[in-house]
């Protein structure tokens, strides 16, 4: 892991203190997404059809799935009204 953050500058390593879970619960609720939506449903035959299927539902996560938290909007559409409110402020 120490190798892949330092080849790449944009990455930087989260940590907390010890029990401190905060930081990790966006990340620790799309995994359970995943795992629940995607990964459990298929019986993977090797790495790649693991990647393809998982790589498939990333994009469709965030293209087309409607969260209830968002208003019933797609992670794109929160994405693009986002940068439309900011995109007024500078204007």
């Amino acid at each position: 892991m120490k190798n892949l953050l330092g080849s790449n500058l944009k990455a930087t390593q989260s940590m907390s203190r010890k029990g401190n879970c905060w930081d990790n619960a966006i990340a620790e609720s799309f995994f359970k997404t995943l795992k629940y939506e995607c990964v459990y449903r298929y019986k993977f035959k090797s790495f790649f059809d693991a990647h393809y299927v998982i790589n498939h539902y990333i994009k469709w996560y965030n293209i087309k799935r409607l969260h209830s938290a968002l208003g019933y909007k797609t992670l794109l559409e929160i994405e693009q009204e986002y940068l439309n409110i900011k995109n007024k402020k500078m204007t």
